[in-house]
């Protein structure tokens, strides 16, 4: 019981330190933050129920996606200057998170399967997508897996392998998993596994961020831009994993610059 205490503490200060969006108790995914879930419309897909919300009348199409154990909420100041700047916004929440019901495992494949059907089922015509953390994660994996749905992809702070995250915060992670720890905790230990080769293989305009003080490791990062056919990086100084994109809009003033060249 001590050591699982221990283990606890650790994995806790790991997440604040990081200043990641992850609730060890799904039900806490359920934040003040968020409306209940009946306010939200909901689409069948995939097998599960996802919650979204529409902002903006009309313009080119945007996906946004959110972290581990968030909401589409968590991106509102991106949503605001999109909007403002003349695009319609869709902001889903991820699969067990936010006004969706918990599920009982978590892989980043069906995340980006239900991507896939979400574009469907909202009848666009490949959008641009941006995701933060998991969200990039599940970005760049939708494009992956059902190539030439996307026509941009902006992922801030995403890893395609565990072993890109610094030993701060996955190692605790992996600690927690191993003793039967939340099925998040278990997926960000084992997953994704994204390779070279699949990252090579999208073809389609790509910007990768991470903040200099992230807990991606910067090499990491690099990596995967230079992995990419043509990718753009950049890397924001004295930020860490959401100070950019949560705390400013350092972030959201970049996805548009990049947006309005595609």
């Amino acid at each position: 019981m001590k050591k699982n205490l221990i283990l606890v503490i650790l994995f806790t200060a790991a997440i604040l330190g990081a200043g990641l969006v992850l609730r060890t108790d799904p039900q806490e995914a359920r934040s003040d933050a968020v409306t209940e879930a009946a306010e939200y419309p909901a689409a069948e897909v995939n097998g599960v129920t996802i919650h979204y919300e529409i902002f903006g009348e009309e313009g080119p199409p945007v996906i946004l996606l959110h972290g581990n154990g968030g909401s589409h909420r968590d991106l509102g100041l991106i949503t605001e200057t999109l909007v403002n700047a003349g695009y319609k916004v869709y902001a889903p929440d991820s699969r067990g998170q936010g006004a969706n019901e918990p599920e009982k495992e978590y892989h980043y494949a069906d995340m980006a399967d239900d991507v896939y059907e979400l574009i469907s089922f909202w009848n666009l015509d490949r959008p641009a997508l941006y995701g933060w953390s998991d969200g990039g994660i599940i970005g760049l994996l939708t494009e992956i897996r059902h190539p030439g749905t996307l026509r941009a992809v902006a992922a801030s702070g995403a890893n395609v392998s565990p072993d890109g995250l610094k030993g701060y915060f996955i190692n605790p992670v992996r600690l927690m998993s191993s003793i039967g720890g939340d099925p998040m905790s278990a997926m960000i230990a084992n997953e994704p596994d994204i390779s070279y080769e699949e990252l090579s293989g999208i073809d389609i305009p790509v910007l990768i961020t991470a903040g200099e003080d992230d807990i991606i490791k910067e090499e990491h990062t690099r990596m995967i831009a230079d992995s990419i056919p043509g990718a753009e990086l950049m890397i924001f100084e004295g930020e860490n994993h959401g100070s950019y994109i949560t705390g400013s809009t350092k972030m959201a003033d970049a996805l548009v610059e990049f947006l309005t060249r595609f």
